[in-house]
């Protein structure tokens, strides 16, 4: 099975809870992927967080769906606070900027 994990207001609730149910996933053969709406320039802390256990996909604010299939990839499950991002572009705007602006 291929489980999709958003970062913001999902991971970022509960980085424990969540290391620990990436792990069990993995133990139990399941794929794991991160798919957070943010721009590529904005994972100075992702790569140091969830990106230490499974692999990150940065939509540019592009419907996670869609963006996800065109890679080849089809996750059975979803994990997301704003499920209708899932299916939905979000507004184009910088939500995060890095430690130095």
């Amino acid at each position: 099975m291929l489980i999709a994990i958003d970062f913001d207001s999902t991971y970022t609730i509960d980085p424990e809870f969540w290391n620990s149910f990436i792990l069990m996933s993995k133990s139990h053969d399941h794929q794991i992927i991160c798919v957070t709406m943010r721009y590529s320039e904005e994972k100075w802390f992702i790569e140091e967080s969830i990106g230490k256990l499974c692999k990150i996909y940065y939509t540019g604010r592009k419907a996670k769906k869609l963006f996800i299939n065109n890679l080849g990839l089809n996750p059975d499950v979803w994990i997301d606070d704003s499920p209708q991002y899932v299916n939905k572009d979000h507004e184009e705007i910088k939500m995060w900027t890095t430690p130095n602006g």
